[in-house]
């Protein structure tokens, strides 16, 4: 399994998260249909299925994973100055709290899942200066997942959301 690593910091618009990088999972689901029941069984749920907003946007009391259900898409992760990936067909994006995404261009039939850990419910923040300074707040107060949405206990979100304790 081909993962890549985005670790984006704060633009003074989109927090982006202070520690964590998000995760592409490239094709690590031949048959994209079990995507839902996968993160449902990792604790990951309160899933929905939809496309991107075309705006940029993110969520600063969960994280989150996008799994591609159908087609293709380009995203724009991190803000006005991110990085575009293109996601398709059996990829999964984790998303850890505060990191702005955007859809760019898709195809006709695009269409991904959604899910939080333990099922948080989600806000839904664009940038706005008047977010500031709580939406930092609860950034930072989001733990870390007990599982990968797909591995459980072992994958890539145990190997690469670390943080170094100051002591």
């Amino acid at each position: 399994m081909d993962v890549k690593t985005f670790l984006f910091t704060d633009d003074g618009s989109i927090p982006n998260h202070p520690d964590y990088p998000a995760l592409l999972y490239r094709g690590v689901f031949d048959d994209p249909s079990g995507m839902r029941e996968t993160f449902a069984h990792n604790e990951w749920t309160n899933s929905w299925v939809n496309g991107v907003f075309d705006y940029h946007h993110y969520h600063s009391n969960t994280h989150e994973v996008l799994g591609v259900l159908q087609g293709e898409a380009t995203l724009q992760l991190g803000g006005t100055n991110g990085d575009l990936v293109r996601v398709r067909l059996g990829d999964v994006l984790v998303l850890p709290a505060g990191t702005g995404h955007r859809r760019i261009e898709m195809s006709e039939d695009f269409q991904v899942v959604g899910a939080y850990p333990d099922g948080r419910d989600y806000d839904t923040l664009t940038g706005k200066t008047e977010e500031r300074p709580d939406n930092v707040k609860r950034i930072e107060q989001v733990d870390k997942p007990k599982f990968d949405p797909v591995f459980g206990t072992t994958g890539p979100l145990h190997e690469e959301w670390t943080k170094e304790e100051t002591l």
